[in-house]
């Protein structure tokens, strides 16, 4: 699982990313709210841990944009700010918890073992079941195999419904990328799903929430 941290405390920040990556969690560690941003444009995260009051653009600011965007991301706000506004603020925008500093490290894990064991769910889409814990994939409850490249992009389609993956991201699923070879890809994943996965020219490909 990915994880983008936003935090500009360098002590706290380093505090947190290595006990993420510990945890076996990727972490992309940033210290303000532009190169967030740009993280989100290169990068699909199943996690955003956000503080608040970081420079040049804040975490709520940062959140609302994202939302703004189609990004559904599940986010964590981490901040010293403990005012109603500010909370109430980060819930309206879609985060799903908060967490004011000091705290200890490990209630951070808690809650984010919490979130990810929501994700592990099996999920379905369409004649798709997926079964993120051991990879298995069902159609009409019949288990299918998909190859190397048809199962990474099943997997990050399905977990991502309604967002546009950018082609630099599906580029990373494959030996030998190109737009060609990208389209033929996408092209017989929807042949075996039935999926209607759009183009989203010059950008991406999006699997359209139902």
């Amino acid at each position: 699982m990915k994880i983008l941290l936003l935090e500009d405390d360098l002590i706290l920040g380093e505090t947190l990313e290595e006990m993420l990556q510990e945890a076996h969690y990727e972490v992309d560690w940033v210290k303000d709210g532009e190169e967030a941003a740009e993280a989100t444009f290169d990068t699909v995260y199943d996690l955003y841990l956000l503080d608040i009051n970081v420079p040049k653009i804040n975490g709520l600011k940062l959140l609302e944009e994202l939302r703004t965007a189609g990004d559904e991301t599940r986010v964590i706000f981490i901040s010293a700010l403990s005012d109603i506004v500010s909370i109430s603020k980060g819930f309206e925008l879609g985060a799903e918890d908060y967490l004011k500093k000091p705290f200890f490290p490990q209630e951070l894990m808690i809650r984010i073992e919490a979130k990810f064991a929501k994700s592990q769910e099996v999920i379905r889409y369409g004649e798709i079941t997926f079964n993120p814990k051991n990879n298995e994939v069902h159609k009409e409850h019949h288990l299918i195999t998909l190859g190397d490249v048809q199962l990474p992009l099943l997997r990050l389609f399905i977990q991502n419904i309604g967002k546009t993956l950018l082609k630099e991201t599906l580029f990373d699923l494959m030996e030998h990328p190109s737009d060609s070879a990208l389209r033929v890809a996408i092209n017989k994943l929807k042949n075996t799903t039935g999926w209607e996965i759009q183009n989203i020219r010059a950008v991406g490909y999006r699997l359209e929430a139902r």
